[in-house]
């Protein structure tokens, strides 16, 4: 929006109503950040319309703030076996919230449209028909690199057991980056189970998966 007030005219009621008119728009948009703006002075808040944003000027620097664009949850509905042990597989989610994440190729990359800092929180329902110990791994991989010290180790003990493992850390991503949830188990016994609805209570994923971003 441009930020040129109207120019005094001769009939001055006509300029006061271009004035007023151009209040009415100018107090409700935020003005752009052009080349020359400055970040000197604290609190000031501008639309960066190269990265389709707004802006505050904090310490010298404009920083962005963050709109609510940057959220996925997402679901494994289907029990989850392991066809080799100690083999990683990743995870396939199903969505049902997705803005600004999206399911990459193949499904189970999440790719990040914007750069930013991201809450994951990752569950994952364990069980196995083995009465021997059988234990389980979990852990993120970005961009094809797993993440050093990030891995869940847990283990069930007994057939039939069940039991949920979960976790939630902060990572930074850059856009285009992708997520995926890796897993893997020492016996084909073990396996991620999704549970059947029953009459009092509702289904239970294998697997599920939210992410929210935090700040640019």
């Amino acid at each position: 929006m441009s930020r040129i007030l109207p120019p005094i005219t001769v009939n001055i009621n006509q300029w006061a109503e271009n004035m007023r008119r151009y209040l009415g728009r100018a107090l409700d948009q935020l003005g752009f950040k052009e080349t020359y703006s400055s970040a000197s002075e604290n609190g000031v808040m501008l639309w960066d319309n190269a990265l389709g944003y707004p802006v505050v000027s904090k310490n010298g620097e404009w920083r962005q703030v963050v709109l609510e664009d940057g959220q996925y949850a997402g679901g494994v509905t289907t029990d989850q076996t392991a066809a080799s042990i100690n083999t990683a597989y990743a995870l396939t989610y199903t969505s049902s919230i997705a803005d600004g994440i999206a399911n990459g190729t193949p499904a189970s990359r999440l790719v990040f449209e914007e750069a930013g800092q991201y809450m994951v929180s990752f569950s994952a329902q364990i069980a196995s028909t083995s009465s021997s110990t059988v234990n389980f791994w979990f852990w993120p991989r970005v961009n094809g690199t797993d993440v050093t010290g990030s891995t869940m180790k847990n283990a069930l003990h007994s057939n039939g057991s069940v039991l949920v493992v979960s976790r939630s850390a902060i990572f930074e991503f850059s856009a285009g980056d992708y997520l995926e949830a890796m897993w893997a188990v020492d016996s084909t016994s073990g396996f991620l189970d999704a549970t059947a609805a029953t009459a009092f209570a509702p289904a239970a994923p294998a697997s599920t998966i939210a992410i929210t971003r935090l700040h640019g």
